[in-house]
């Protein structure tokens, strides 16, 4: 087993309790280890913290954990950063979400440009732990679920010579998600989905060892007008049977952009303002199960679930304790692993992990019908980190206009000012001018 010391940024978010329960469940796996939790409330830090504890406890299991809002302390010497923090909290977000509506664009958390603003909010914080990093800890590596998490891992790899991987179980739920729509067995579905994140088909697709595509064609046909299929499920059923590949769900946003942006601007609250209005549920849930000796985390009053950032934990599980392993992952597109995309662009391709670090594993290439808005979005994922890392105004400008969801000159210009003014406090003055 593994001894390490994780850094844990963003743990004391909503999803920290869910996390950490994840963590404990493999924590035989890293029994000895020490986690840091970092975050910038000492109060809610100081809860995660005695519930992760308790937890741990309870599993008989020899884990360090503290917590501290000193992030540069926590990082000395650390083996491994686990990133998953929201710069603005939910409160950014909104506005992220609604202030693009107002001008006839979408607002999405990791799409368009309310996903573009989430990129430069968070890799200002993350160059900044880069470059401790580089300093405390040269030698660790980041696993990163911070979104967007395509945008973050392109800039660090770019950027830094501390070494990162950022990691979604989208390419595992959205072939769940089909199975459903179709109504078939989980377990007799085989699907490998490549990409970018939260953009990626699937160019592996078998139902019993059969090509899955006349499945879902017919699934389309018999389901097409069926009242138990909702609307999302409708629409993707029917994408999958028109592109012959399943897709990732946010390819919603912009193979049925009207119809979803008017969904958008019809709701009375955003997804955010949904999230912040639970969110004290899932503080009382917290502190009522942080004063039990056995505490027992509710998947329903738990932000996310009580296996949050799995795939993480277990990435981490197959490097530090060599296990060899294959996961989704987003790395450079190092030897053309998935072909026709740069080789220093970010893909979300199979990963061998083990204690060398993670190769890209080869890939079929992406089907002609769907390869070219994937391209353009690469090309937006690339300008997007660079302005973000470094840029002036006028390259975000640049970068935003590449995005499939802007794509035009004034749009961008003004989308840019509105949401900079609304997020002046956690953008560095290179942006501003």
């Amino acid at each position: 087993m593994a001894r390490i010391k994780l850094v844990y940024l963003g743990g004391g978010s909503t999803r920290a309790a869910g996390t950490m329960a994840s963590f404990v469940e493999h924590g035989a796996d890293f029994d000895g280890s020490e986690v840091v939790l970092v975050d910038l409330d000492q109060e809610r830090l100081s809860l995660i913290e005695t519930l992760a504890q308790r937890l741990a406890r309870a599993k008989g299991l020899d884990l360090t954990i503290r917590s501290t809002t000193d992030r540069r302390a926590a990082l000395q010497d650390c083996d491994a950063v686990l990133s998953s923090f929201r710069p603005g909290g939910f409160e950014a977000r909104v506005q992220d979400e609604r202030l693009p509506l107002r001008h006839g664009v979408i607002g999405q958390e990791t799409q368009g440009p309310g996903g573009f603003f989430m990129a430069l909010r968070a890799i200002t914080v993350l160059k900044g732990v880069c470059e401790e990093m580089e300093q405390v800890c040269p030698n660790a590596r980041i696993f990163n679920y911070t979104n967007p998490v395509n945008i973050v891992a392109q800039a660090i790899s770019r950027h830094s010579s501390i070494p990162v991987v950022s990691l979604c179980e989208g390419p595992i739920y959205f072939a769940d998600h089909m199975a459903n729509y179709c109504q078939l067995e989980r377990d007799r579905l085989h699907a490998k989905l490549v990409g970018l994140n939260h953009a990626c088909w699937s160019v592996e697709h078998t139902y019993d060892g059969e090509d899955l595509i006349p499945i879902i064609q017919e699934a389309w046909e018999r389901r097409r007008d069926d009242p138990a299929l909702d609307p999302d499920g409708r629409r993707l059923l029917r994408l999958a049977a028109t592109m012959e590949s399943i897709p990732a769900e946010y390819f919603r946003y912009y193979y049925f952009r009207d119809e979803i942006h008017a969904e958008l601007a019809a709701k009375p609250t955003t997804r955010a303002e949904d999230i912040l209005a639970e969110s004290p549920g899932y503080w009382q849930h917290y502190r009522e199960q942080a004063e039990r000796d056995v505490p027992e985390l509710d998947p329903g009053r738990s932000r996310g679930g009580i296996n949050e950032l799995e795939l993480a934990i277990d990435v981490m599980d197959a490097v530090f304790n060599d296990k060899d392993e294959v996961h989704p992952v987003n790395v450079p597109n190092a030897g053309g692993a998935l072909p026709s995309f740069p080789e220093d662009l970010v893909v979300e391709v199979t990963g061998r992990c083990n204690a060398n670090g993670i190769e890209a594993i080869p890939s079929l290439p992406l089907p002609r019908q769907v390869r070219g808005l994937v391209m353009q979005l690469g090309e937006y994922q690339s300008l997007a980190a660079d302005a973000a890392w470094s840029g002036s105004r006028l390259e975000a400008i640049r970068a935003l206009c590449a995005n499939p969801l802007v794509q035009q000159l004034p749009l961008a210009e003004r989308l840019f000012d509105d949401l900079a003014a609304a997020h002046r406090r956690y953008l560095p003055e290179r942006l501003a001018a």
